[in-house]
């Protein structure tokens, strides 16, 4: 067994003839090593095995709370504001048509799973957590209600809501003093949940109301104090208040004949709660599990990394775009307001990583938004920001935009695993980086992926342009335009992928859930109803000495959509303008596919090229309105002027849209991004550079330029030249 003992200055020194215990512990598989100094000139020695502790009055211990931990709690909620009202809006004209139905909001258990990590310095904690709850107590009232009690002339009413507020998750803040093995804290950060779904409001005499999901008008968050008290080593249990603001609510009641009720819900709950968390600890390895041979540990771990119980990660990206006024004969309803605009967005992410088992993985990443897409998202089919979501908000949000497992499977029959990978050896070493826990794996393997991610986690990959938020920031430049690949309005969806990788070629292949309709919020629940499926082909070579790829892909949606000419055709039939692709929503099979290139070449400097096609039959499904698209484009390391983290990116982009899609929107129809009634077509051209410049491994900052010509398709527009700096920093 190897002793590796802390620094003697860490040992707590004899106070007279008083026994004192300080842990100077390695692992040697579980084994902790204490030593404990008695006298001058005397110490004993003592293992220790997992959770047990030295069991003595007189020996103190100073507990480290640094590092990741998983948790689960058990506890109350409290709602403050139990009451249900129905207002009187347009058509009725008097607050004496309000309608009080009896609430079912009451108190209610809560219980759920969190996990977080923790620094410690000296006494002071601070660390971030997440968690997703169940919240039983919010229910939306249901049944048969008598009349309004001021109006007697209404009669009974029946209501009936589909209640989805029975939970609520948190992206949190930590910070506290630690005493030993006790720690008092404070917490807050940005919540979700408490939302309502679909409800139905009827009179029986035909008046029949309907409402979709509520709305909230403010921001969700949630602070709160607690205790938290370490009884083992890898063991605490803690006791905590939150105050949960899950925000207002409101819900529009609708007849579509000019009358409206409205629900208005202030969801805010006390939450009285215990819990246990298991603590990693800050020693962040496998113990044991790599026999190093004859070369020094040292060595060995500069050599080939080690291997990590968990990952860690997190990144802020705040992303500044302004254009100014440019040439418009004329502004669409989803166009780039042409007397110019600026648009602030930010986003949290936390990555967060655990090996389950040999191979296996799990990992979630909770994120905090706050802003908007330049225009909201709209004005450009190949559009200028990716860090960008779909539906911006002026208040901070969160999600879990990341949910999944993921298992590697090695296929080597034998041999060393850890020599070294640029020998040719049988395994190769995979980095610590978001969302990949670090470690040995074999060279030839396969990787399955089950959950909720991106598509593009796994597909259309390429090292030079991929990621908005330390490359080029147009989508023109991360994927393929032509790939209408499965997403909700936030960019991920649940599927299944798998990957097969050989030592020249890689093979993939997935299944996912479209939106339940194009472009969508809400995820298709029922499996395989609404879905994508997707195949890719990689092939590695080298090109005069330069390593290179390409890729291939094809895809299919299955799923409910419009034929464009069909639209178009309803509208002249019915002289009903602008076309609306929702009336005419079938199951339809809509294919597409591309190429996908990256090459080096020289020390520094990378090329990238796609091209990619879609049925244009089709109305867009979830990405973005382009039916034919190529791109290409170069990065330059800053490597070749001395700024080792820099980085230059220069690319160039051709979009093009189908004849039924051209002529849907030349007929004032929307899609996605475009909808202007583009009467003069032309195609769109992208042409983007930018300037990196790092402050070290994880702080950058970016100045972006994108000139914009025929946005959106229509040369009566444009050009526009958009101007953005984004920030960025991570752990």
């Amino acid at each position: 067994m190897r002793i590796r003992p802390r620094p003697y200055s860490s040992i707590l020194r004899e106070r007279g003839d008083r026994l004192f215990s300080r842990s100077l512990w390695s692992h040697f598989g579980r084994t902790t090593l204490y030593q404990l100094p008695l006298r001058k000139g005397l110490v004993v020695f003592a293992l220790m095995a997992p959770g047990s502790s030295v069991a003595s009055d007189s020996a103190s211990f100073r507990y480290n709370w640094a590092g990741l931990y998983l948790g689960a709690n058990l506890g109350a909620a409290f709602p403050l504001h139990p009451g249900e009202h129905l207002q009187a809006l347009s058509g009725f004209g008097s607050p004496i048509y309000d309608l009080y139905p009896a609430s079912a909001t009451r108190p209610g258990a809560t219980a759920g799973l969190s996990a977080g990590f923790n620094w410690q310095k000296g006494q002071w904690v601070w660390g971030l957590e997440t968690e997703l709850d169940l919240l039983d107590g919010r229910h939306g009232p249901n049944g048969v209600f008598p009349a309004s009690p001021v109006y007697t002339g209404l009669p009974i009413f029946t209501l009936s809501t589909n209640a989805s507020s029975n939970y609520f998750a948190s992206f949190r803040g930590r910070v506290g003093v630690a005493y030993d093995r006790a720690l008092a804290y404070l917490t807050g950060g940005v919540a979700s949940g408490g939302a309502r779904g679909p409800a139905f409001l009827s009179f029986g005499g035909g008046a029949d109301f309907s409402a979709s999901w509520s709305q909230s008008s403010r921001m969700k968050f949630v602070a709160g104090i607690g205790f938290e008290y370490a009884f083992a080593a890898n063991w605490s249990a803690r006791a905590e208040y939150l105050f949960l603001s899950q925000s207002m609510n409101t819900q529009i009641f609708d007849n579509g004949a000019g009358f409206d009720y409205a629900s208005r819900l202030r969801n805010e709950n006390h939450v009285f709660r215990m819990g246990f968390n298991f603590h990693f600890g800050d020693e962040n390895r496998i113990p044991g599990s790599i026999e190093y041979g004859r070369q020094s540990d040292r060595d060995r771990e500069d050599k080939a990394g080690r291997e990590e119980q968990y990952s860690v990660h997190g990144q802020s990206t705040t992303v500044a775009q302004a254009y100014p006024k440019f040439r418009a004969f004329y502004d669409g309803p989803l166009s780039l307001p042409s007397k110019g605009l600026g648009d602030v967005l930010t986003t949290n992410s936390l990555f967060l990583g655990v090996r389950l088992w040999e191979g296996g993985a799990a990992y979630v990443n909770p994120e905090a938004d706050l802003g908007y897409g330049l225009a909201n998202s709209v004005g450009v089919a190949s559009y200028v920001d990716g860090v960008a979501q779909k539906l911006g908000r002026a208040a901070p949000y969160m999600r879990f935009e990341r949910y999944f497992l993921r298992q590697i499977i090695g296929l080597d029959s034998g041999g060393d695993l850890y020599h070294d990978p640029d020998e040719g050896s049988r395994s190769e070493v995979l980095e610590s980086v978001q969302n990949q826990v670090s470690g040995k794996v074999d060279r030839d393997r396969i990787i399955v992926t089950l959950g909720k991610f991106a598509v593009g986690d796994v597909f259309d990959d390429n090292v030079y342009a991929h990621d908005p938020t330390t490359g080029f920031l147009n989508f023109a430049f991360n994927n393929m335009g032509a790939f209408d690949y499965a997403a909700d309005s936030w960019g991920y969806t649940y599927g299944l992928a798998a990957e097969w990788k050989q030592s020249w070629w890689t093979a993939r292949a997935g299944a996912f859930q479209l939106s339940t309709v194009p472009n969508g919020p809400i995820i298709e629940p029922e499996l395989f109803r609404q879905y994508m499926a997707v195949t890719e082909f990689e092939a590695r070579y080298e090109l005069f000495g330069r390593p290179g790829a390409v890729k291939f892909l094809l895809y299919g949606d299955n799923g409910r959509f419009a034929r464009l000419q069909d639209v178009v055709g309803l509208a002249y039939a019915t002289g009903d303008f602008p076309p609306d692709a929702a009336s005419l929503r079938r199951r339809h099979f809509k294919t597409g596919g591309g190429i996908n290139i990256k090459q080096e070449i020289a020390d520094g400097v990378g090329f990238f090229a796609r091209a990619s096609a879609a049925d244009g039959r089709y109305e867009t499904i979830e990405y973005t309105d382009v039916d034919r698209q190529i791109s290409a484009g170069f990065v330059l390391d800053g490597k070749l002027w001395g700024r080792e983290d820099d980085e230059i990116g220069v690319a160039g982009a051709l979009s093009g849209l189908s004849g039924s899609h051209v002529q849907y929107f030349a007929l004032g129809g929307t899609g996605i991004y475009v909808g202007d009634g583009a009467l003069a077509y032309s195609g769109e051209k992208i042409l983007e550079n930018y300037y990196k410049l790092s402050f070290g491994k994880n702080l950058d900052a970016t100045l972006d330029y994108q000139l914009v010509i025929n946005p959106a398709f229509n040369s009566s527009r444009g050009p526009g030249n958009v101007f953005g700096l984004r920030l960025r920093a991570a752990f």
